[in-house]
Protein backbone atom coordinates (compact mmCIF):
# COMPACT_ATOMS: atom_id res chain seq x y z
CA UNK A 1 0.00 0.00 0.00
CA UNK A 2 0.94 3.64 -0.29
CA UNK A 3 -0.23 6.55 1.82
CA UNK A 4 -2.72 8.94 0.26
CA UNK A 5 -1.26 12.44 0.52
CA UNK A 6 -3.99 14.99 1.28
CA UNK A 7 -3.59 18.66 0.36
CA UNK A 8 -6.50 19.93 2.47
CA UNK A 9 -5.96 20.27 6.20
CA UNK A 10 -7.50 17.81 8.67
CA UNK A 11 -9.69 20.55 10.15
CA UNK A 12 -11.08 21.40 6.71
CA UNK A 13 -12.09 17.77 6.31
CA UNK A 14 -13.63 17.43 9.76
CA UNK A 15 -10.79 15.60 11.54
CA UNK A 16 -9.65 16.23 15.10
CA UNK A 17 -7.22 14.68 17.58
CA UNK A 18 -9.12 12.54 20.10
CA UNK A 19 -8.36 12.42 23.82
CA UNK A 20 -6.02 9.66 24.96
CA UNK A 21 -8.74 7.92 26.97
CA UNK A 22 -10.98 7.44 23.92
CA UNK A 23 -11.03 3.83 22.56
CA UNK A 24 -7.76 2.54 21.11
CA UNK A 25 -7.08 -0.04 18.47
CA UNK A 26 -3.48 -0.30 19.59
CA UNK A 27 -0.47 1.23 21.28
CA UNK A 28 2.69 1.85 19.25
CA UNK A 29 6.19 1.26 20.65
CA UNK A 30 9.59 1.65 19.02
CA UNK A 31 11.75 -1.04 20.60
CA UNK A 32 14.87 0.35 22.35
CA UNK A 33 18.28 -0.42 20.85
CA UNK A 34 20.32 2.77 21.13
CA UNK A 35 22.51 2.11 24.15
CA UNK A 36 23.87 5.67 24.05
CA UNK A 37 20.47 6.93 25.19
CA UNK A 38 21.02 5.12 28.49
CA UNK A 39 24.82 5.38 28.76
CA UNK A 40 26.20 2.64 30.94
CA UNK A 41 22.75 1.51 32.06
CA UNK A 42 20.92 0.13 29.02
CA UNK A 43 20.56 -3.46 30.23
CA UNK A 44 17.27 -3.11 32.21
CA UNK A 45 15.53 -0.97 29.57
CA UNK A 46 14.23 -3.76 27.27
CA UNK A 47 12.89 -5.55 30.35
CA UNK A 48 10.89 -2.44 31.27
CA UNK A 49 9.51 -2.30 27.73
CA UNK A 50 8.57 -5.98 28.06
CA UNK A 51 6.73 -5.23 31.31
CA UNK A 52 4.82 -2.38 29.66
CA UNK A 53 3.98 -4.63 26.71
CA UNK A 54 2.67 -7.32 29.06
CA UNK A 55 0.25 -4.90 30.70
CA UNK A 56 -0.77 -3.25 27.43
CA UNK A 57 -1.35 -6.55 25.63
CA UNK A 58 -4.07 -7.33 28.18
CA UNK A 59 -5.79 -4.12 27.11
CA UNK A 60 -5.28 -3.74 23.35
CA UNK A 61 -2.98 -4.57 20.46
CA UNK A 62 0.65 -3.57 20.83
CA UNK A 63 2.37 -2.56 17.59
CA UNK A 64 6.16 -2.60 17.80
CA UNK A 65 8.57 -0.92 15.40
CA UNK A 66 11.71 -3.01 14.80
CA UNK A 67 14.54 -2.76 12.29
CA UNK A 68 14.19 -6.19 10.68
CA UNK A 69 12.99 -9.77 11.15
CA UNK A 70 16.05 -10.74 13.17
CA UNK A 71 15.38 -7.95 15.66
CA UNK A 72 11.71 -9.00 15.77
CA UNK A 73 12.75 -12.54 16.71
CA UNK A 74 14.93 -11.24 19.53
CA UNK A 75 12.14 -9.08 20.90
CA UNK A 76 9.57 -11.87 20.52
CA UNK A 77 11.80 -14.17 22.56
CA UNK A 78 12.07 -11.60 25.37
CA UNK A 79 8.32 -11.04 25.33
CA UNK A 80 7.65 -14.76 25.56
CA UNK A 81 9.94 -15.03 28.59
CA UNK A 82 8.10 -12.08 30.13
CA UNK A 83 4.69 -13.71 29.83
CA UNK A 84 3.35 -11.43 27.10
CA UNK A 85 0.32 -12.56 25.09
CA UNK A 86 1.93 -12.59 21.64
CA UNK A 87 -1.49 -12.87 19.98
CA UNK A 88 -1.90 -9.22 20.90
CA UNK A 89 1.48 -8.11 19.47
CA UNK A 90 2.28 -7.05 15.90
CA UNK A 91 5.76 -6.31 14.61
CA UNK A 92 6.32 -3.63 11.97
CA UNK A 93 9.57 -3.34 10.05
CA UNK A 94 10.18 0.35 10.61
CA UNK A 95 13.82 0.98 11.56
CA UNK A 96 14.31 3.75 14.11
CA UNK A 97 17.14 5.80 15.54
CA UNK A 98 15.73 5.70 19.05
CA UNK A 99 12.78 4.61 21.19
CA UNK A 100 10.79 7.81 21.78
CA UNK A 101 7.66 6.88 19.86
CA UNK A 102 5.54 9.62 21.43
CA UNK A 103 7.58 12.16 19.49
CA UNK A 104 8.47 10.38 16.25
CA UNK A 105 5.40 8.14 15.93
CA UNK A 106 2.17 8.83 14.06
CA UNK A 107 -0.15 11.48 15.48
CA UNK A 108 -3.64 10.29 14.59
CA UNK A 109 -6.71 12.37 13.88
CA UNK A 110 -10.23 11.04 13.46
CA UNK A 111 -13.61 12.05 12.08
CA UNK A 112 -17.08 10.52 12.32
CA UNK A 113 -18.86 9.99 9.00
CA UNK A 114 -21.98 7.96 8.26
CA UNK A 115 -21.84 6.27 11.64
CA UNK A 116 -18.19 5.24 11.26
CA UNK A 117 -14.99 6.62 12.73
CA UNK A 118 -12.34 7.30 10.10
CA UNK A 119 -8.68 7.72 10.93
CA UNK A 120 -5.77 9.62 9.34
CA UNK A 121 -2.15 10.36 10.24
CA UNK A 122 -0.23 13.58 10.70
CA UNK A 123 3.45 13.33 9.79
CA UNK A 124 5.01 16.30 11.54
CA UNK A 125 8.68 17.00 11.05
CA UNK A 126 10.96 15.54 13.71
CA UNK A 127 14.41 16.96 14.52
CA UNK A 128 15.26 15.22 17.86
CA UNK A 129 14.22 18.17 20.04
CA UNK A 130 16.10 20.88 18.24
CA UNK A 131 18.83 18.81 16.57
CA UNK A 132 20.15 17.63 19.95
CA UNK A 133 20.67 13.96 19.04
CA UNK A 134 21.45 13.32 15.37
CA UNK A 135 20.95 11.25 13.36
CA UNK A 136 17.16 11.13 13.39
CA UNK A 137 16.37 10.49 9.73
CA UNK A 138 14.85 7.06 10.40
CA UNK A 139 12.63 8.39 13.16
CA UNK A 140 11.47 11.28 11.00
CA UNK A 141 9.89 8.98 8.38
CA UNK A 142 8.16 6.54 10.76
CA UNK A 143 4.67 8.09 10.37
CA UNK A 144 4.96 8.03 6.57
CA UNK A 145 6.01 4.37 6.63
CA UNK A 146 3.10 3.49 8.90
CA UNK A 147 0.63 5.36 6.69
CA UNK A 148 2.04 3.58 3.64
CA UNK A 149 1.61 0.19 5.29
CA UNK A 150 -1.93 0.89 6.46
CA UNK A 151 -3.05 2.86 3.40
CA UNK A 152 -4.45 5.57 5.66
CA UNK A 153 -4.67 9.22 4.61
CA UNK A 154 -1.52 11.20 5.38
CA UNK A 155 -1.23 14.88 6.17
CA UNK A 156 2.17 16.59 6.06
CA UNK A 157 2.07 19.89 7.98
CA UNK A 158 5.68 20.77 7.11
CA UNK A 159 6.73 21.98 10.55
CA UNK A 160 8.44 20.33 13.54
CA UNK A 161 6.11 19.06 16.26
CA UNK A 162 6.38 16.32 18.88
CA UNK A 163 3.60 14.30 20.44
CA UNK A 164 4.90 14.94 23.95
CA UNK A 165 4.51 18.68 23.47
CA UNK A 166 0.72 18.64 23.02
CA UNK A 167 -2.16 17.51 25.23
CA UNK A 168 -5.84 17.56 24.14
CA UNK A 169 -9.15 16.96 25.86
CA UNK A 170 -10.91 15.78 22.69
CA UNK A 171 -13.39 18.65 22.88
CA UNK A 172 -11.33 21.30 21.12
CA UNK A 173 -8.88 22.38 23.83
CA UNK A 174 -5.10 21.90 23.62
CA UNK A 175 -2.46 22.48 26.28
CA UNK A 176 1.19 23.17 25.47
CA UNK A 177 4.20 25.13 26.71
CA UNK A 178 5.91 28.28 25.56
CA UNK A 179 9.35 26.90 26.41
CA UNK A 180 8.97 24.13 23.84
CA UNK A 181 6.72 25.26 21.00
CA UNK A 182 8.14 28.79 20.88
CA UNK A 183 11.75 27.60 21.07
CA UNK A 184 13.67 28.75 17.97
CA UNK A 185 15.29 25.31 17.66
CA UNK A 186 11.98 23.94 16.30
CA UNK A 187 10.28 26.38 13.94
CA UNK A 188 12.18 29.68 14.04
CA UNK A 189 10.08 31.13 11.21
CA UNK A 190 6.86 30.89 13.23
CA UNK A 191 5.61 33.04 16.10
CA UNK A 192 2.90 32.06 18.58
CA UNK A 193 0.08 32.94 16.17
CA UNK A 194 1.73 30.92 13.42
CA UNK A 195 2.13 27.86 15.64
CA UNK A 196 -1.50 28.16 16.72
CA UNK A 197 -2.66 28.16 13.10
CA UNK A 198 -0.93 24.82 12.51
CA UNK A 199 -2.41 23.35 15.70
CA UNK A 200 -5.89 24.41 14.65
CA UNK A 201 -5.49 23.27 11.07
CA UNK A 202 -3.88 19.89 11.73
CA UNK A 203 -5.29 18.83 15.11
CA UNK A 204 -8.77 20.28 14.78
CA UNK A 205 -8.55 22.24 18.04
CA UNK A 206 -9.85 25.77 18.51
CA UNK A 207 -8.90 26.65 22.10
CA UNK A 208 -5.15 26.72 22.83
CA UNK A 209 -3.74 27.20 26.30
CA UNK A 210 -0.09 27.97 27.07
CA UNK A 211 1.92 27.09 30.16
CA UNK A 212 5.46 28.35 30.79
CA UNK A 213 8.55 26.28 31.57
CA UNK A 214 9.11 22.56 31.93
CA UNK A 215 10.81 20.59 34.69
CA UNK A 216 14.52 20.41 35.43
CA UNK A 217 16.42 17.84 33.38
CA UNK A 218 13.92 17.74 30.53
CA UNK A 219 15.95 17.87 27.31
CA UNK A 220 12.79 18.43 25.24
CA UNK A 221 12.66 22.07 26.38
CA UNK A 222 9.53 21.51 28.44
CA UNK A 223 7.13 18.90 27.10
CA UNK A 224 3.63 19.18 28.49
CA UNK A 225 3.45 15.43 29.20
CA UNK A 226 5.88 15.87 32.10
CA UNK A 227 3.78 18.68 33.55
CA UNK A 228 0.06 18.76 33.01
CA UNK A 229 -2.48 16.26 31.68
CA UNK A 230 -6.20 16.01 31.10
CA UNK A 231 -7.91 13.14 32.91
CA UNK A 232 -11.40 14.16 31.74
CA UNK A 233 -12.44 16.98 29.39
CA UNK A 234 -13.00 19.19 32.44
CA UNK A 235 -10.35 17.98 34.90
CA UNK A 236 -6.60 18.61 34.74
CA UNK A 237 -3.86 17.08 36.89
CA UNK A 238 -0.69 19.12 37.14
CA UNK A 239 2.67 18.38 38.75
CA UNK A 240 3.47 20.45 41.82
CA UNK A 241 6.64 20.45 43.93
CA UNK A 242 6.11 21.17 47.64
CA UNK A 243 9.74 21.87 48.57
CA UNK A 244 10.46 25.61 48.10
CA UNK A 245 14.17 24.83 47.81
CA UNK A 246 13.68 22.45 44.87
CA UNK A 247 14.47 23.83 41.40
CA UNK A 248 11.05 22.76 40.16
CA UNK A 249 9.13 24.62 42.86
CA UNK A 250 8.73 28.02 41.16
CA UNK A 251 8.11 26.99 37.52
CA UNK A 252 5.50 24.44 38.62
CA UNK A 253 3.80 26.98 40.91
CA UNK A 254 3.70 29.45 38.04
CA UNK A 255 2.07 26.85 35.78
CA UNK A 256 -0.44 26.01 38.54
CA UNK A 257 -1.37 29.69 38.84
CA UNK A 258 -1.89 29.93 35.08
CA UNK A 259 -4.10 26.85 35.06
CA UNK A 260 -6.31 28.22 37.82
CA UNK A 261 -7.07 31.21 35.63
CA UNK A 262 -7.88 29.18 32.51
CA UNK A 263 -11.24 28.11 31.11
CA UNK A 264 -12.21 25.36 28.69
CA UNK A 265 -13.54 25.63 25.15
CA UNK A 266 -16.99 26.51 26.54
CA UNK A 267 -15.74 29.19 28.92
CA UNK A 268 -15.95 27.06 32.06
CA UNK A 269 -13.11 26.91 34.62
CA UNK A 270 -11.24 23.64 34.83
CA UNK A 271 -11.01 21.60 37.99
CA UNK A 272 -7.25 21.59 38.62
CA UNK A 273 -5.85 18.75 40.76
CA UNK A 274 -2.31 18.81 42.13
CA UNK A 275 -0.13 15.78 41.41
CA UNK A 276 2.94 15.44 43.63
CA UNK A 277 6.47 15.20 42.32
CA UNK A 278 8.81 12.34 43.29
CA UNK A 279 11.50 14.70 44.55
CA UNK A 280 14.95 14.85 42.92
CA UNK A 281 15.81 11.74 40.93
CA UNK A 282 19.44 11.65 39.80
CA UNK A 283 21.86 9.30 38.07
CA UNK A 284 25.62 9.82 37.91
CA UNK A 285 25.11 13.31 39.25
CA UNK A 286 22.51 14.30 36.62
CA UNK A 287 19.05 15.55 37.68
CA UNK A 288 16.48 13.60 35.66
CA UNK A 289 13.00 14.68 34.49
CA UNK A 290 11.07 12.31 36.76
CA UNK A 291 7.36 13.09 36.92
CA UNK A 292 4.18 11.13 37.58
CA UNK A 293 2.46 13.20 34.88
CA UNK A 294 4.17 11.00 32.28
CA UNK A 295 1.47 8.32 32.62
CA UNK A 296 -0.22 6.57 29.69
CA UNK A 297 -3.95 5.81 29.37
CA UNK A 298 -4.80 2.56 27.54
CA UNK A 299 -8.18 0.90 27.11
CA UNK A 300 -8.24 -0.95 30.41
CA UNK A 301 -5.09 0.16 32.22
CA UNK A 302 -3.24 3.34 33.12
CA UNK A 303 0.52 2.86 33.33
CA UNK A 304 2.13 5.24 35.83
CA UNK A 305 5.90 5.76 36.16
CA UNK A 306 7.18 5.33 39.70
CA UNK A 307 10.57 6.12 41.22
CA UNK A 308 10.87 4.25 44.56
CA UNK A 309 9.64 7.34 46.39
CA UNK A 310 6.96 7.70 49.10
CA UNK A 311 4.86 9.79 46.70
CA UNK A 312 4.55 6.86 44.25
CA UNK A 313 1.53 5.47 46.07
CA UNK A 314 -0.08 8.88 46.51
CA UNK A 315 0.24 9.72 42.80
CA UNK A 316 -1.21 6.38 41.75
CA UNK A 317 -4.15 6.83 44.13
CA UNK A 318 -4.91 10.28 42.72
CA UNK A 319 -4.91 8.96 39.16
CA UNK A 320 -6.94 5.88 40.08
CA UNK A 321 -9.69 8.18 41.40
CA UNK A 322 -10.19 9.56 37.89
CA UNK A 323 -9.98 6.26 36.00
CA UNK A 324 -12.45 4.05 37.85
CA UNK A 325 -12.97 1.87 34.78
CA UNK A 326 -9.26 1.24 34.35
CA UNK A 327 -6.62 -0.31 36.57
CA UNK A 328 -3.75 1.99 37.50
CA UNK A 329 -0.52 0.00 37.29
CA UNK A 330 2.76 1.38 38.67
CA UNK A 331 5.83 0.70 36.55
CA UNK A 332 9.24 1.28 38.12
CA UNK A 333 10.94 3.76 35.79
CA UNK A 334 14.01 4.44 37.93
CA UNK A 335 16.16 2.98 35.14
CA UNK A 336 14.09 4.14 32.17
CA UNK A 337 14.24 7.80 33.22
CA UNK A 338 18.03 7.81 32.74
CA UNK A 339 17.14 8.12 29.05
CA UNK A 340 15.33 11.37 30.00
CA UNK A 341 11.84 10.02 29.36
CA UNK A 342 9.31 7.64 30.87
CA UNK A 343 6.13 5.77 29.89
CA UNK A 344 4.24 8.43 27.95
CA UNK A 345 7.41 9.32 26.05
CA UNK A 346 7.75 5.81 24.60
CA UNK A 347 4.09 5.12 23.77
CA UNK A 348 1.74 6.42 21.08
CA UNK A 349 -1.95 5.60 20.89
CA UNK A 350 -3.72 4.43 17.74
CA UNK A 351 -7.38 5.39 18.07
CA UNK A 352 -10.05 2.85 17.17
CA UNK A 353 -11.71 3.21 13.78
CA UNK A 354 -14.65 1.62 11.98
Amino acid sequence: MTATQIKSTPAQLGYHMPAEWEPHEATWLSWPHKEASWPGAFEPVPEIFAEMTRHLSQSELVRINVADEDFARQVRSLLERSGVDLQAVRFHLNPTNDAWCRDHGPIYVVRDRNGRRERAINDWGYNAWGDKYPPYDLDDVVPTRIASESGEPLFTPGIVMEGGSIEVNGRGTLLTTESCLLNPNRNPHLDRAGIERFLRDYLGVHHILWLGDGIVGDDTDGHIDDLTRFVTPEIIVTAVEDDPLDENYHPLRENLARLKGMVDQDGRPFRVVELPMPGPVSFNGHRLPASYANFYVANRVVLVPTYRHPNDEKACAILQSFFSGRKVIPVDCSSLIWGLGAIHCVTQQQPAAG
